[in-house]
C-alpha cells in the first residue's frame, strides 16, 4: 500500500520548482533559505514576510523536509548561478576609484 502525501499550499508542476499556490513567484527554496541562513522559525518568517500565511510557511517547510535533496539541489544551483553572475559583473566605479588610489 502506498501513501500519497499532499501539501495544500504548495504547487509542483513537473520540471518546475515547488512554489506557493497562492503566490507562485515565492518558491519553497526561498522560504527554506530564510530558515537555513537566518535560523528563523515559521513564525519569524511570517513576521519578516507579512504577506505569507503561517499555513503556507509550515507547508513549505514540510515539503522541504520530505524532499530535502530536491530543494537543496535547487539552492545549490541558484547559489552557483549567483556566484558566476558576480564574477561576470563589471566592477563598480567606486571600486575602480578606490583600487586606483590603492585603498583596496
Amino acid at each position: 500500500m502506498s501513501l500519497l502525501v499532499t501539501y495544500p499550499h504548495i504547487k509542483k508542476a513537473p520540471g518546475e520548482p515547488a512554489a506557493l499556490a497562492r503566490l507562485p513567484r515565492i518558491r519553497v527554496a526561498q522560504v527554506v533559505m530564510d530558515t537555513i541562513a537566518h535560523g528563523w522559525s515559521a513564525e519569524e518568517i511570517c513576521r519578516q514576510h507579512r504577506y505569507l500565511y503561517p499555513a503556507e510557511v509550515h507547508s513549505a517547510l514540510a515539503y522541504y523536509y520530505d524532499n530535502q535533496e530536491e530543494i537543496e539541489e535547487e539552492i545549490r544551483a541558484e547559489w552557483s548561478e549567483a556566484k558566476e553572475a558576480r564574477k561576470a559583473a563589471p566592477r563598480s566605479p567606486f571600486f575602480v576609484r578606490m583600487r586606483a588610489k590603492g585603498l583596496i
